[in-house]
């Protein structure tokens, strides 16, 4: 079966099941060998743009020719029997009713599977239904199963952490998965913050990742603050940190003066919702329970105090 995957979760999500996609999303970065494979669609975003610039391109883009074009001429070519999008961002990644609109105009005689995850119950239903498309229903099954023991290890060995002190050891936690504006992560972040051991008091799991202003992030002042950005790396994320360091009160933050504010690859872990949610927890649950588990890679996670020096406000 030839398959097009338009977002990096879905990649992943077909080829941990044995399918090597025809054609990915310009964004399609993992597992590696998939770089190489052919980008059907194109983005009118400049990704390398620091994250105010790019919100306004976003902003120009969502009112003009929208922030994706596909690549009509490779998709014919391909011929795929499925093409596997989403519908929960049309600014994280081609939406369905391009797909539809293209694949109608083109006469491609193709499935068009669609993702739209809010919790990490979505994740395995989104494994589970594509590997029922891909004719991998077994793999897709064994893989889910895995993933839940991996959850469940993680609740069992925070629970064994906190037992003693209770909610004492449950640390506040705010993850942003934007920073100019601020913008704090919704959907399955919630849900895998109490998993690993924390609490999230700005969003309730499954709800959409919403623009802040800085006093309601600063009136929460969690004890854990993370920095995520959607689509950046850790450089990436670095080169714009002045968006929160520069902000009135910043240094007064609970997290800053404890040195318990991190950034994370957002692009990777926060923001792709696919099976490496799992390694997002396993993350999160190290970041927040230090010396419980294996200290995070230093290139996924590390101390924001590291890679920037935070200023006098």
């Amino acid at each position: 079966m030839d398959v097009v995957t338009l977002l990096p979760s879905a990649t992943e999500i077909v080829a941990g099941l044995g399918v090597q996609p025809v054609g990915t999303s310009h964004e399609c970065d993992y597992p590696p060998d998939v770089a190489d494979l052919p980008d059907v669609n194109t983005t009118r975003i400049d990704a390398s743009a620091s994250s105010e610039a790019i919100n306004e391109q976003v902003a120009r883009a969502e009112s003009g020719d929208g922030v994706y074009e596909i690549d009509v001429a490779l998709l014919e070519r391909l011929d795929p029997d499925l093409i596997v999008t989403q519908g929960i961002c049309d600014v994280c990644a081609v939406d369905t009713v391009l797909v539809e609109e293209v694949v109608a105009d083109c006469g491609i005689d193709a499935e068009i599977l669609t993702t739209d995850p809010h919790h990490l119950s979505d994740l395995y239903a989104d494994v589970e239904r594509i590997g029922a498309a891909l004719g991998r229903e077994e793999r897709a099954s064994e893989w889910v199963a895995e993933l839940r023991e991996r959850v469940d290890a993680v609740e069992a060995a925070v629970s064994a952490a906190v037992v003693e002190d209770g909610d004492a050891d449950r640390p506040s936690v705010a993850i942003l998965d934007w920073l100019d504006p601020v913008m704090v992560a919704g959907h399955w972040i919630p849900e895998i913050v109490e998993s690993a051991g924390g609490t999230y008091s700005m969003a309730d799991p499954g709800d959409r990742s919403t623009p802040r202003e800085w006093e309601t992030v600063r009136d929460a002042d969690p004890d854990v603050l993370v920095a995520a950005p959607c689509g950046f790396d850790l450089e990436q994320t670095r080169a714009n940190l002045g968006d929160l360091t520069q902000r009135e009160g910043w240094r007064g933050l609970r997290s800053v003066r404890a040195g318990r504010a991190y950034v994370m690859d957002g692009h990777h872990y926060v923001n792709r919702p696919g099976p490496r949610l799992v390694d997002t927890l396993e993350l999160l649950a190290a970041t927040l329970h230090p010396g419980q588990f294996d200290v995070p890679p230093a290139d996924v996670v590390r101390p924001l105090s590291e890679v920037t020096a935070p200023t006098n406000l």
